[in-house]
């Protein structure tokens, strides 16, 4: 019974625990989404705080709407996105399996290169890139946003991907090789299919800190036309006021994306980073 007892008790603190980290996680995109539905009068009214909105309404999406092309900023984000992910995911598909497969000379010092750029701050390569951009006229330009995006992502996800390559044992490509595939035909036909949750894990992971980033979009873009969406978000905060309506209804809108994405590919995100981390 004593066994019992305090494996319930444990089990309970276990929930309350989770509990709590989920709320910290939750309550934040809750408020966001309420507030999104309030009138100005009621969002600023800091003496009587509502939990929901007494008076549901809408303008602040029309709002969002009518003071720049919302439209135009989706798709430069993801145009910039999305192109990026794919360039990142293809390199550190090729990447990830050199460093898995192959025994070369400055190999260990290459990973731990690609750790150590993890821990340089992203402002201190900017400034470099924008003096760079600026001589060949890539600023302004999504191209090089897209530069950007790649480098920021491409060593992180080279070294998840090698963690990928490296559970799959090397006698499937050796069987392979035997029945007649060539090195790049049994990648593509016998380990990148087994490996596809992981895949989709580094293209999410690439993605996301694409379609988040905020400071390169604001230095390397200056036109409104231009701006991907956390950069026309920023907009609405003046020096003196914050539009925080159409604020929270820009952010709802840039967060539906992203919770698609992860709806749908909830499953081989979880089965990839699973994956990758274990080596068997």
């Amino acid at each position: 019974m004593k066994k019992t007892g305090k494996k319930r008790a444990l089990g309970f603190g276990r929930f309350f625990i989770l509990a709590f980290f989920l709320a910290l996680v939750v309550l934040p995109i809750y408020w966001m989404t309420i507030t999104s539905f309030k009138t100005n009068g009621e969002i600023i009214d800091m003496q009587n705080i509502t939990y929901f909105p007494h008076t549901f309404t809408m303008e602040n999406y029309t709002g969002l709407f009518e003071m720049f092309d919302y439209g135009s900023l989706l798709q430069n984000s993801v145009i910039v996105s999305v192109s990026s992910a794919l360039v990142v995911t293809m390199l550190s598909i090729l990447g990830g399996y050199s460093l898995a497969r192959y025994k070369f000379k400055g190999k260990g010092a290459m990973v731990l290169f690609f750790l150590v750029t993890q821990m340089i701050p992203g402002i201190l390569v900017i400034i470099p890139l924008y003096l760079i951009f600026s001589k060949i006229g890539l600023i302004n330009t999504h191209v090089g946003l897209f530069i950007y995006y790649v480098i920021v992502n491409v060593p992180f996800c080279v070294v998840t991907m090698r963690s990928f390559f490296e559970r799959i044992p090397v006698t499937l490509e050796e069987a392979a090789r035997v029945d007649g595939c060539t090195k790049m035909k049994s990648l593509i036909k016998i380990v990148l299919p087994i490996m596809f949750p992981g895949i989709v894990s580094v293209f999410v992971f690439a993605f996301i800190g694409a379609w988040n980033e905020l400071i390169a979009g604001t230095i390397f873009i200056s036109t409104p036309d231009m701006w991907t969406i956390p950069v026309g978000l920023k907009s609405l905060i003046g020096k003196y006021s914050v539009q925080w309506g159409a604020l929270m209804a820009g952010g709802v809108m840039a967060l539906l994306p992203t919770a698609i994405m992860f709806a749908g590919m909830q499953k081989f995100i979880v089965e990839g980073m699973t994956a990758g981390a274990v080596k068997e």
